[in-house]
């Protein structure tokens, strides 16, 4: 027996999800012995299809769950039905690899019947199709009895080549002295002031779109309102934040708001394409707040880009200068213009490490409105999903450090103290107050330095400076 734990059910509850493995043995042939001698080894292998083939049934039961298929093993005789259910809270199929026998996408509580009758005897895979479903433990073993195929045979009834060349997968690469496009602009940082207002009606819709992650390399992201990260909201402690989430796009999505708190089962359900809900909830507490999807398999959500910040200002919140909003995160290249990789994902291995989306992309459009003497905050959520970020800017020293809703370092007349950098593990945010003191070029980094080279880099120009010091 092999357990199967589910990241929940479109994170309504988790819950651990016990799926059996069935072991099917498979008849011997009986010896058939003729009456000059012993059979050949062609007459057993015969036989031994042949009984095979009569003993597997003409149909079989499947199951689909989030992210499951039991059994794992399928055996089934030429021909055969396999009685499709999707017992899942998200949309799933089920498709012979290599094949176009598939059913078609079944909403939960559907059922459908998937035909084998083109199929060879010998031994698929069948997965569920939808992005990330398979990379999370959607696929099972189907035997087609009846064959008398080796191994290198069935794989090619399979549609598997041996080339090596023919198998490797194709990733998008990230080029760190790669130009921008002509005309580049970056995600513009500055952070409005939190609206007056004691109810906040937002609309957000979950969607997937192409877009450029570095010079050249365009991948599928799933988005809230097609960008990544999605859009920063900001409200003051007590507010009502009324938020509508519609899905635009081609599978479940739903949201989590770090900064609510509610009953996960009703407000972060996930919905299928065009379906809507709306989500309530009242800011009760300060602080720099995480939003993300929370459809299964959650990593691939939030690692492709299903992300947001949103700030609940503390209390008495003094007045700068400029306020900016950085959203620090990974992607995963998968192949050009599709979604991100979820082996990588697993594995913890980003190629690119961004600021606001896009790696480099402050370096390519330098942040100049800010002169010697003024204030700065810089607000600062770290998405992740799996990368740490210590930010550091190169030339200054932050006086003032929020963190995790409580100030960590706050000047006065006793506290000559500063910090070099504001650290967060993944979902954690907070904010640095600092001044410039001088003219120049001041770059911006993660302090983890293995994530700089990956695109961990921005910098502000401050005052008379040329932009081409940024280069």
């Amino acid at each position: 027996m092999t357990e199967t734990a589910s990241e929940g059910r479109s994170m309504a509850t988790v819950a651990t999800l016990a799926g059996v493995a069935v072991a099917l043995v498979l008849s011997g042939g009986a010896l058939i012995v003729s009456a000059g001698g012993s059979a050949s080894d062609a007459e057993v292998a015969a036989a031994g299809a042949a009984a095979s083939a009569v003993d597997a049934p003409a149909e079989a039961q499947v199951e689909l769950g989030d992210m499951f298929v039991e059994p794992a093993q399928i055996e089934i005789a030429p021909g055969g039905t396999l009685e499709v259910t999707n017992e899942g809270a998200a949309i799933h199929d089920l498709a012979v690899e290599g094949t176009d026998v598939a059913t078609p996408m079944l909403d939960p509580g559907e059922s459908a019947s998937l035909e084998l009758g083109d199929l060879e005897p010998g031994t698929y895979t069948v997965i569920c199709t939808v992005a990330g479903h398979q990379a999370a433990g959607m696929e099972a073993t189907l035997v087609v009895a009846g064959g008398d195929q080796d191994e290198a045979e069935a794989t090619a009834a399979n549609g598997v080549s041996d080339d090596p060349e023919a198998t490797t997968t194709e990733f998008a690469t990230f080029d760190p002295n790669a130009e921008a496009p002509e005309g580049f602009e970056a995600r513009d940082p500055r952070l409005p002031a939190a609206e007056d207002q004691d109810v906040h009606e937002i609309t957000i819709r979950a969607s997937q779109v192409e877009d450029e992650v570095a010079p050249g390399v365009t991948q599928e992201l799933w988005t809230f309102d097609d960008a990544v990260p999605g859009p920063t909201l900001r409200g003051q402690v007590g507010d009502i934040f009324r938020i509508t989430l519609i899905n635009d796009g081609d599978m479940g999505h739903s949201i989590d708001f770090h900064s609510s708190k509610v009953d996960p089962a009703t407000e972060m359900r996930t919905i299928q394409p065009g379906e809507e809900l709306v989500y309530e909830f009242e800011a009760k507490h300060a602080g720099v707040w995480m939003y993300h999807c929370g459809s299964d398999p959650v990593l691939h959500h939030t690692g492709n880009g299903q992300y947001g910040m949103m700030i609940v200002d503390p209390p008495d919140l003094e007045d700068v200068d400029h306020e900016y909003a950085f959203v620090q995160s990974e992607f995963y290249l998968g192949p050009e213009g599709e979604p991100g990789d979820y082996d990588k994902m697993l594995e913890g291995t980003p190629d690119i490490v961004a600021f606001n989306g896009y790696a480099n992309g402050y370096v390519h459009d330098p942040i100049t409105d800010v002169e010697p003497g003024e204030r700065v905050r810089v607000w600062l959520l770290n998405a992740g999903p799996s990368e740490a970020s210590a930010f550091h800017i190169i030339g200054t020293i932050f006086d003032t450090v929020y963190k995790e809703g409580d100030y960590r370092l706050h000047p006065d007349v006793t506290n000559e103290g500063g910090a070099q950098a504001l650290d967060l593990k993944a979902s954690q945010g907070g904010f640095v107050e600092f001044t410039f003191d001088t003219d120049g070029f001041y770059p911006f980094v993660s302090h983890e330095f293995v994530n700089v080279p990956k695109g961990a880099l921005g910098a502000f120009l401050v005052g008379d400076v040329d932009d081409d010091a940024s280069h």
